[in-house]
């Protein structure tokens, strides 16, 4: 670890406000490296999110974890418009953990700004009206007479004008005002506009400011042997070889693990390969992919499955079908693979503890290592450092856990580092999961029908049984079967739905086909259905789904491209709509996505610049991972860990995309999963279009037409 990083984490005290991370929005960041930034003048704070100091600066505290999201610059800059803050004088802190001061301290479920958007408006906007009381005490003139603008409070009948360093001793001696208006969308000045991330420079100059980066003087390095195989444990470990090698200080076994400390990572990763660690099956098989293969095929055809949601008589609307179209759609494991793999410092004292690191959950890995260590968790403390990806992965907390325990063992600050290997071969995964699809027609091409059961690997609920088309089918089934295995899954970015939408989307295709409708009508009338004579309850936005695909069908020109397939998908997840059109045009015999259409209804967007990265980043998301991804078993030991093996979409295959945001004016809804569910459907219906052969399974590479495609 490079010496000048060694002080990123310093901590910053703050006048009344805890302990924050932190540095400048526009430093040089060629000058040097990031270090604790002391805040120059008396720091006055206003409530958990604000503080202004009395020259002026406003410093904005970001509460949830940053892993890509640009939460860290959303959150302050809706502060700052409420506040009518001047943004060249605002300072972004990442906050620690504080569940006294901050609701929902994590980052998941594309929840952090529609659940702080009030909390946040309100801060600024208490804040301001605290600064205009004092000018109007200061200067004896009603409050209502006056205003704000660019960290200035202004009496326009008398000219007076104070910056809010000038006013801020007086202000923050004033009684907290209660339910202060918040501005007229109309008089927003940062929200919506583009501004650039605050971390920008960082990110590109390299600085230190991940949870790899993170450097404690006298610390030590740890790596874990955890078994290869699921379902295997340690029958017997030989380390006396690791324990003689240079820079090793300790070899711990515990639970099912075998922890390597030393002096540095190079000396650590090289003793765990000297490691003779002998482990033996806790069943008599392991599992293998072609077992789950098995498992879902009896699954689909029988088995107790659990009935999500029924509507009207489904067996007689199949009994009397005039037409019956059945799919199966199947998707394998596949690893989370954030760039930066998992880390965390952890220093266990007899007076407390103390973490730092890379986590969507702090909040969560505090109580875990509370319970561990069986201690109070006021005794932890918790700092966030930014996360290189997370993507579902960081909302588990085990390697958080982990570099506790081992810090307790050896009775040392410890810094745990896993490697891609470990990443990949001993993580938690999208479940694997096998849909079978079923629709009925009556004589007039009327879908009268449908069925959907979902098969999954530790899924729980494998379908979304409120989305649509349900509401739509006047005779509906959904159920779904879970099969538990020592395999660790959990949530993957869009949990469910990732998936789900593709398989979804793809047969909805094929119905409209032989309906004989185009595809977008087909919705489009489906949805008139579900206005006017709903089969069930309604748990999306008609009007807010509609107006989305009616909309990126005029943005892309749906149909209306000679020489181009075009695929449509559309889909409701995490309170969000989002509609894409894929463009595919032939190269060489093979099919070639150019470019994807996407329009998203998220509400009030904050940043234009910073949700356009988000549809982006998750189209292309999605697009790599149905066409490329995939995870295999042997013996339940993965066969993929590492990029030379586990396939990612290249540079040379990423299309044009086209973002495209609905102004309702309604409060935000969330961004970071919708954009990435509709992405498999809408290239595999477009495929279909410019080949005339339907894709049933991920990855895509491996299927017909684009089998050796490269």
């Amino acid at each position: 670890m490079h010496e000048e990083r060694r002080d990123f984490l310093k901590k910053v005290s703050i006048t009344g406000g805890g302990l924050l991370l932190g540095f400048t929005l526009f430093e040089d960041a060629s000058a040097g490296p990031i270090k604790g930034q002391v805040i120059e003048g008396n720091l006055h704070n206003f409530n958990s999110y604000l503080s202004i100091a009395a020259d002026g600066k406003v410093t904005i505290a970001s509460p949830n974890p940053e892993l890509g999201q640009n939460i860290k610059t959303s959150f302050p800059m809706i502060v700052a418009d409420e506040l009518d803050a001047d943004w060249n004088k605002v300072v972004v802190v990442q906050a620690a953990l504080d569940t006294t001061k901050f609701d929902r301290q994590l980052t998941g479920g594309s929840g952090a700004v529609p659940h702080s958007w009030k909390r946040l408006r309100a801060a600024g906007a208490t804040a301001r009206m605290m600064l205009i009381t004092a000018a109007a005490e200061k200067w004896s003139v009603p409050v209502a007479e006056c205003s704000t603008d660019n960290g200035f409070v202004l009496h326009k009948a008398t000219g007076k004008k104070a910056g809010y360093g000038e006013l801020v001793e007086a202000a923050s001696k004033l009684a907290v005002p209660k339910d202060v208006p918040l501005k007229d969308p109309k008089q927003f000045k940062f929200i919506g506009s583009r501004i650039r991330n605050v971390e920008n420079k960082n990110i590109v100059n390299g600085k230190g400011i991940f949870g790899l980066d993170f450097y404690r003087e006298g610390m030590s390095y740890a790596v874990i042997q955890r078994p290869p195989a699921f379902g295997t444990k340690i029958k017997s470990v030989n380390d006396k070889a690791a324990k003689a090698m240079p820079g090793v200080t300790d070899v711990v076994v515990f639970k099912n693990n075998v922890a390597v400390v030393g002096t540095s990572t190079w000396a650590v990763m090289k003793a765990r390969k000297a490691l003779v660690v002998t482990y033996e099956n806790e069943k008599a098989t392991l599992e293998s992919s072609s077992d789950h293969d098995a498992l879902f095929t009896q699954s689909l055809k029988a088995g107790n499955a659990r009935v999500n949601r029924k509507e009207g008589d489904v067996d007689a609307a199949f009994a009397a079908a005039a037409k019956v179209i059945a799919r199966e759609y199947e998707c394998p494991f596949i690893p989370h693979n954030p760039i930066e793999p998992m880390n965390f410092f952890a220093h266990v004292r007899p007076d407390g503890v103390e973490l730092v690191g890379p986590t969507q959950t702090p909040a969560s890995a505090r109580k875990a290592v509370a319970d561990l260590l069986k201690i109070p968790e006021s005794n932890i403390t918790v700092e966030i450092t930014r996360l290189g990806g997370g993507f579902g992965r960081r909302l588990k907390f085990d390697y958080v856990v982990e570099a506790a325990e081992v810090s307790s063992l050896v009775k040392k600050p410890v810094k745990l580092i896993w490697t891609r290997e470990d990443d990949m071969g001993g993580g938690s995964y999208r479940p694997a999961v096998r849909y079978r699809f079923e629709a009925a027609l009556d004589a007039n091409k009327n879908l009268v029908g449908y069925k959907l059961r979902g098969v999954g690997i530790n899924v729980g609920n494998s379908t979304r049984e409120h989305n649509f088309p349900s509401g739509s089918i006047d005779n509906l089934l959904i159920e779904s079967i879970d099969h538990q295995s020592p395999i660790t899954t959990g949530a993957w970015r869009a949990p469910v739905t990732n998936f789900l939408a593709y398989a979804e989307q793809s047969f909805l295709d094929e119905v409209a086909e032989a309906m004989g409708k185009d595809p977008v009508q087909m919705r489009l009338e489906l949805l008139q259905k579900a206005r006017t004579k709903p089969a069930g309850p309604i748990r999306y936005d008609i009007d807010r789904m509609e107006k989305v695909i009616k909309t990126v069908a005029e943005k892309s020109q749906w149909g209306k491209k000679p020489g181009v397939a075009q695929g449509f998908s559309v889909y409701f997840s995490h309170a969000s709509y989002v509609g894409q059109v894929c463009d595919v045009v032939m190269e060489g015999g093979k099919p070639k996505v150019k470019k994807i259409t996407a329009v998203s209804d998220c509400g009030v967007v904050v940043n234009m610049s910073g949700a356009e990265q988000q549809v982006m980043g998750g189209i292309l998301d999605g697009m790599g991972h149905a066409m490329y991804g995939k995870l295999s078993f042997k013996e339940g030991e993965p066969e993929q860990k590492n990029f030379d093996v586990y396939r990612h979409i290249r540079m040379k295959g990423i299309p044009e995309v086209e973002a495209h945001f609905i102004d309702n004016g309604i409060d935000p809804t969330g961004l970071g999963e919708p954009a990435l569910p509709p992405t498999g459907g809408a290239v595999a219906n477009a495929i279909y279009k410019a080949t005339g052969k339907r894709i049933y399974k991920q990855p895509f590479i491996e299927q017909e037409p684009l089998k050796e495609a490269e």
